[in-house]
C-alpha cells in the first residue's frame, strides 16, 4: 500500500477543513488560480489533489454564503422551471396543454390561474401543490 505525500496529506487536511471567513475564501480561491495558471498536464498527482480538495471546499463555503431564495409567486416559480428545463414558453404552453396566449396573460399577470393551469403546474413541472394553492 503507497504511503501518502505530504502534499496529499495537506491535501486530505484541507478537505476536511472547513472555509469559515472570506479571507480565508479569497486565500484558497488565489492558490486556485495559482494551480490552473499551471495548466492541468502540468500539475503533479499531488497538485492536482490538492486542487480538487480546495475546489470542493471552495464550492462548499460559496453554497453556505451565497444562496438565492426559491421564487416567491407562480409565475417566478414557473419561470423557474422554464429556465431548468431550457424550454420557451411556446414549449411550456403545450408541455402543460394550454394555449400560448393564456399562458402568457398568466404569466404577465393579466389573467388568474384556473384549476387547469395549476393541475398542469404541479403534474408537468412538479411544482409542490401546497405551493401553488397558497400563492393563487
Amino acid at each position: 500500500m503507497k504511503s501518502k505525500t505530504p502534499e496529499s496529506k495537506k491535501a486530505t487536511t484541507l478537505m476536511s477543513k472547513a472555509i469559515k471567513t472570506e479571507a480565508h475564501y479569497k486565500k484558497i480561491m488565489n492558490e486556485i488560480l495559482v494551480l490552473m495558471n499551471k495548466g492541468e498536464m502540468n500539475l503533479s498527482k499531488s497538485e492536482t489533489e490538492k486542487l480538487r480538495a480546495m475546489a470542493l471546499a471552495a464550492q462548499s463555503y460559496e453554497k453556505s454564503i451565497y444562496t438565492i431564495p426559491p421564487p416567491s409567486t407562480i409565475e417566478g416559480m414557473i419561470e423557474l422551471k422554464m429556465y431548468e428545463r431550457r424550454l420557451k414558453q411556446k414549449e411550456l404552453a403545450k408541455l402543460m396543454g394550454l394555449s400560448e396566449p393564456k399562458l402568457s396573460q398568466i404569466l404577465t399577470g393579466k389573467r388568474e390561474p384556473d384549476i387547469a393551469f395549476l393541475k398542469a403546474a404541479h403534474q408537468m413541472l412538479g411544482i409542490d401543490a401546497s405551493f401553488l394553492l397558497n400563492h393563487v
